[in-house]
């Protein structure tokens, strides 16, 4: 078991500790919903001031994004691509750093005191596996060190995949 001390450092030495964390959670481990459980409950527990996270899964039948593994409030179950931050993240596969969601066109509300929210695509061998969206009630809660740390998770995560 792995223990998820509270951190104390700084942002970048906090999301240097939490990519070592993930690694050693999903090390070996082939089936992607445990490896993504465990890693939304890592970030849920390391990332302050954040009222959701979780993933979509990317449903090539319905070209939709489903509900994954998440912490958090019951959510929206499945997303069209295209549609909100989540499923315009996925469809331009981009991270999308949203300052406000309330002045995101098309923003789709699962939380209303979700307030800002950061949602990475995750790709593996060129095929949409789905995102990584976690959601904060302030107002530009994410920026660019962020976004820089969450995409190294995400590419952790993307390696055991390969």
């Amino acid at each position: 078991m792995i223990e998820i001390p509270k951190f104390k450092g700084t942002k970048e030495e906090n999301y240097a500790l939490c990519v070592k964390q993930a690694a050693a959670l999903i090390s070996g481990e082939q089936n992607l919903i445990a490896n993504l459980s465990n890693v939304a409950a890592l970030l849920n527990q390391a990332l302050p001031s954040i009222n959701w996270v979780g993933f979509y899964l990317y449903e090539e039948a319905s070209n939709e994004l489903v509900l994954g593994p998440f912490q958090g409030l019951p959510a929206c179950i499945r997303i069209p691509l295209g549609k909100g931050v989540c499923g315009n993240a996925a469809s331009d596969r981009k991270t999308y750093l949203v300052d406000d969601v309330n002045a995101f066109p098309g923003h789709i509300a699962c939380d209303a005191a979700s307030r800002s929210e950061i949602v990475i695509p995750v790709v593996a061998n060129g095929k949409l596996i789905g995102v990584l969206d976690i959601d904060s009630p302030e107002i530009a809660r994410f920026d660019a060190v962020d976004q820089t740390w969450l995409e190294k998770i995400r590419d952790t995560i993307v390696a055991e995949i390969n």
